[in-house]
């Protein structure tokens, strides 16, 4: 049973200066809140019947599929819904051999929830543990982002911070990509196994100040004959740019 107080918390959550406030996100599903709970240990846990008969040991407060569907973000709730604390991660977590040892993405102002999501899921899939993200970025809290992540977010951890100055704490060497119209053939650019990515704003792509202090600067060509589409949607080209790192 849940309170009209209970209800009115969850629901709050929705809106970024609330969690803040809360240090709490809001994540759903039996697939989000299983990977989540490996990780990190939950604020709350609403669960229906079926959900804690098979996860007995979780201190869950029983709720009816009709409470769930109420707190829920989800159009089709699945089982469990759970408040998760915040990671307070910052850029000074990482030492400079975080850096050297392996590849990381950077992202400049994306916008959209959806695409935060996945691209948060496609580093999962590439091996790549650490986003950067400016401050200017979607919150990667917002429920839509951690539901389009599909779980991917407890294995990846995010940092927002000003991407410049990160950038300018880099070694002048250290390789920093960059996927812009006047770019280099990726197919044919040898790519290193260390590096920060960085990918643009849907619309803008990579701001100028960024895009100063990218020293290697790739471009995923378009094959198609004559006219074709203007660009390529973000979350598709981090795929596409990742999968070529890992390929070679």
């Amino acid at each position: 049973m849940i309170s009209k107080n209970q209800l009115k918390f969850v629901r709050q959550l929705e809106q970024k200066k609330f969690r803040r406030e809360e240090g709490l996100f809001v994540a759903e599903g039996t697939k989000v809140v299983g990977d989540l709970l490996k990780r990190y240990h939950p604020h709350t846990i609403f669960a229906t019947p079926e959900w804690n008969e098979e996860h007995p040991k979780a201190e869950a407060t029983e709720v009816t599929p009709d409470e769930l569907r109420r707190l829920s973000f989800q159009q089709h709730p699945q089982q469990v819904l759970a408040l998760f604390p915040i990671p307070t991660l910052r850029e000074s977590t990482f030492n400079a051999s975080h850096f050297t040892s392996s590849l990381a993405l950077a992202l400049d102002g994306i916008q959209d929830p959806g695409n935060l999501g996945t691209i948060i899921r496609i580093a999962d899939w590439f091996g790549i543990d650490t986003i950067y993200c400016s401050s200017d970025t979607v919150d990667a809290w917002n429920p839509k982002v951690v539901q389009a992540t599909m779980g991917s977010i407890a294995r990846v951890d995010i940092v927002y911070t000003d991407l410049p100055a990160l950038l300018d704490t880099l070694p002048t060497d250290y390789p920093v990509y960059g996927t812009l119209l006047d770019g280099e053939n990726i197919y044919n650019q040898q790519l290193s196994s260390e590096g920060l990515i960085v990918m643009g704003n849907e619309g803008n792509g990579i701001s100028e100040a960024v895009r100063q202090r990218v020293n290697r600067r790739l471009l995923i060509p378009d094959f198609h004959q004559g006219e074709t589409a203007d660009s390529l949607n973000v979350a598709i080209a981090t795929a596409i740019t990742c999968s070529e790192f890992r390929r070679r």
